[in-house]
């Protein structure tokens, strides 16, 4: 872990600096790849600003009640910049959809839009697994590997490796510039990004320690990723089929 990162004077928080990182390195990549879809930056800076403020207080929300106690004895914490009191399904939800909010309020093509996005959700994904690293949240469960890690007070699975080593395949794959993806129908990108995702999200909870549990030993975010899979395999499917049908069923108001 390195919560902190001390230069000189300056001590900058690591988790933060890495979302920070990763959020410019992808809307870098996502602003040449616009392009290629025939979207302006423009469409997609404000997109992303929208999408982000509502991530960050759905991300927050959800945080609190999950853990109401811990706000309840700390009310200044509801507006902490800490990170690690961001809840990733609630910032998925909430900045989902505001997202579709604002593709059908502009009557933008959504599935261009969304193929354009990728990069951006990709590398933001492997910046996330690196600031969980720094932090120490999304911690594995306890195990006896032999590449275990110690981490609060138990040797646990490096879940965060994990999650890292998976956001890092998903980004080669669906990396803009390969030659696979210049003839696809557009919303393929995406939906396959999200397919991968969720794919990866029911894998890693497996080794996850701090998940929440609600019932029959189902996880929240493997509830969650069993949807997103499902309805990525089933758009995949209907796009292949019908590709004119969907992008107007995305797009109508």
């Amino acid at each position: 872990m390195l919560p902190v990162l001390q230069i000189g004077p300056l001590a900058l928080q690591t988790p933060g600096l890495a979302l920070l990182l990763g959020l410019w390195l992808g809307l870098t990549l996502a602003e040449k790849n616009a392009y290629r879809r025939g979207i302006h930056p423009d469409v997609l800076y404000n997109l992303v600003f929208l999408a982000l403020i509502a991530a960050a207080i759905g991300a927050r929300l959800l945080y609190v009640l999950r853990y109401p106690g811990a706000f309840i004895a700390s009310p200044v914490s509801l507006i902490s910049l800490n990170p690690g009191l961001l809840d990733p399904l609630g910032a998925a939800v909430a900045g989902g959809l505001a997202a579709l909010a604002f593709i059908q309020r502009k009557k933008l093509p959504g599935w261009p839009l969304l193929d354009a996005l990728t990069p951006l959700l990709s590398v933001v994904m492997l910046a996330l697994g690196f600031s969980h690293l720094a932090s120490g949240v999304a911690f594995g469960a306890p195990t006896n590997l032999p590449w275990a890690i110690d981490l609060w007070g138990a040797s646990r699975h490096p879940s965060q490796v994990y999650e890292i080593l998976a956001a890092a395949l998903i980004l080669a794959w669906v990396w803009p510039s390969r030659s696979r993806w210049q003839n696809a129908t557009p919303g393929v990108v995406f939906l396959i990004f999200l397919a991968g995702s969720a794919a990866a999200r029911l894998f890693l909870e497996a080794w996850r320690g701090d998940s929440l549990i609600l019932f029959a030993g189902l996880r929240s975010a493997q509830i969650a990723a069993w949807l997103a899979l499902a309805g990525s395999l089933w758009a995949l499917h209907k796009l292949r089929l019908h590709p004119t049908a969907v992008e107007n069923h995305l797009t109508a108001q």
